[in-house]
């Protein structure tokens, strides 16, 4: 029997707020001594009262703009009961009936095709996030400190099909909520965290199977794993003769298996109703329009005006995309070309994608700890473009430049890199190689021409790579073909 899987995603991502959701205590809570940044109001005492944090609903509000929601003028918090060492309340504060952004969706792209896919987002809702409990041995150990923090739940339609789109989706989550600044999006941090509904549908009769809730996913590669993991089971129990049956499973990365944790409780389980102590939340439309006018030019909008002002290939513009900072500056050192000669936004492009993302790797920095001015980048360029170095000199140089942040000329001068463009400096070194290394010379000469290389290689040594090797070689078939 043909199965097809319907996947549908919950993704909950905290806010980047100095304070907690409903009262005044830092939100910063990573690596912080545990249960200090905690109120009577975040800890549940009798008798305290919430009040919204106004920059919470704003980020979330930009968040659904970016989605392609609609923004609900008129919404409503609830408490959703239910009881766990973690939630101190005995319930969470959260949105259900009336949330602050509906229908919306954003367009992924896995590695594998070339075509868009839509997907819809039924909700964003605002709530406020749990504390962390550690286990050890038999005991637990609860720490407050997250308890309150601002969390946005973003929820899709049941519209994946795989788990690579189910891969594209969440990471094309995290780049708007950077991109937006509303979150750090660090799933490593629980920053971001992933749950995942699943289930099979009969191809044939177009019946959908039971649904499984995979949860507490906390990284890319354990949301595509367990996705792909849980399809091929459950594959795998229908074919048998099994029956499919409603749980909440959790995903073992060392044996990558789900495994089962508890059956399903339905949304009547939560008993949710609206918060007695906070009023219904009215928004003002000019506000919501001032949100709207002051989001920044997003992911999809910055790759389609790299390749059609840039002249970029779709793939290069997505690795310059990929990170806001990354996009600002390469957009930087564009700017910086409009004074030079022949420096294209597709030569930077190479540099940025190529030697600096590869010194960034190897020297774990940041790219805003970048030192290189992207005036000295563009002067870099012009060197190569003029003949003044070569390329292989060219990224010694640009080394150095990471290491200092100094000017290209003056590296060059001090590292003696300057490119041997003259056939009188050449000459006596092409003759003195072609008469050290017959062999070769011989190949060449019977017809294998791939023996030039091999002399290339002996000149470019003997110059110590400062030869114009367009002119080396030229010069060497001149020579031997004389």
């Amino acid at each position: 029997m043909n199965y097809q899987p319907i996947i549908g995603m919950e993704v909950h991502v905290e806010l980047n707020t100095k304070s907690k959701m409903f009262c005044g205590c830092s939100a910063d809570f990573f690596g912080v001594p545990p249960n200090t940044n905690v109120c009577p109001v975040c800890l549940g005492m009798p008798g305290v009262l919430p009040v919204i944090n106004q920059k919470a609903v704003e980020y979330t509000i930009m968040t659904g703009l970016a989605l392609n929601c609609a923004i609900q003028p008129h919404n409503v918090f609830a408490r959703k009961n239910y009881f766990y060492p973690d939630l101190p309340k005995g319930y969470q504060i959260s949105q259900y009936e009336l949330p602050l952004c509906l229908d919306g969706f954003i367009n992924i792209q896995t590695e594998d095709s070339d075509i868009a896919k839509r997907v819809r987002i039924r909700r964003v809702h605002l709530e406020e996030d749990t504390g962390k409990l550690t286990h050890v041995n038999d005991h637990s150990l609860v720490d407050l400190n997250r308890a309150g923090v601002p969390l946005m739940e973003i929820v899709t339609e049941a519209d994946l099909h795989s788990a690579e789109e189910a891969y594209a989706y969440v990471t094309k989550l995290r780049q708007i909520v950077r991109y937006l600044g509303v979150s750090t999006g660090d799933m490593e941090k629980g920053a971001m965290r992933c749950e995942v509904n699943l289930s099979l549908q009969n191809v044939e009769t177009g019946e959908w199977g039971t649904k499984v809730e995979i949860k507490n996913l906390n990284s890319f590669r354990a949301v595509r794993n367990s996705i792909a993991y849980e399809i091929e089971r459950q594959h795998r129990v229908l074919a048998e003769g099994g029956v499919i049956e409603q749980t909440t499973r959790g995903w073992d990365e060392n044996r990558g298996v789900t495994f089962l944790q508890r059956s399903k409780e339905g949304d009547t389980g939560y008993r949710y109703f609206p918060e007695p102590d906070l009023p219904p939340l009215e928004l003002d439309p000019a506000w919501i329009e001032q949100i709207k006018a002051s989001l920044p030019e997003l992911p999809d909008a910055k790759l389609l005006r790299y390749t059609a002002a840039y002249d970029l290939t779709r793939k290069e513009a997505a690795v310059l995309v990929e990170d806001a900072a990354v996009a600002d500056y390469y957009e930087r050192v564009v700017a910086a070309t409009r004074d030079s000669t022949g420096v294209t936004p597709k030569l930077i492009s190479n540099w940025v994608s190529g030697e600096l993302f590869r010194l960034l790797t190897d020297s774990n920095t940041n790219i805003a700890e970048v030192k290189i001015k992207p005036e000295h980048l563009v002067a870099l360029v012009e060197l190569v473009n003029t003949n003044a170095i070569n390329q292989p000199a060219a990224k010694k140089i640009f080394g150095a430049m990471f290491a200092t942040g100094r000017p290209p000329e003056v590296l060059v001068q001090e590292m003696g890199l300057q490119q041997m463009s003259d056939e009188g400096e050449l000459v006596g070194i092409v003759q003195q190689v072609i008469a050290d290394h017959p062999g070769p010379v011989e190949q060449f000469k019977g017809g294998k021409d791939t023996a030039i290389q091999f002399l290339m290689g002996q000149v470019m040594r003997a110059t110590r790579g400062k030869a114009n090797p367009q002119l080396a070689e030229q010069m060497l078939r001149r020579q031997l073909q004389g």
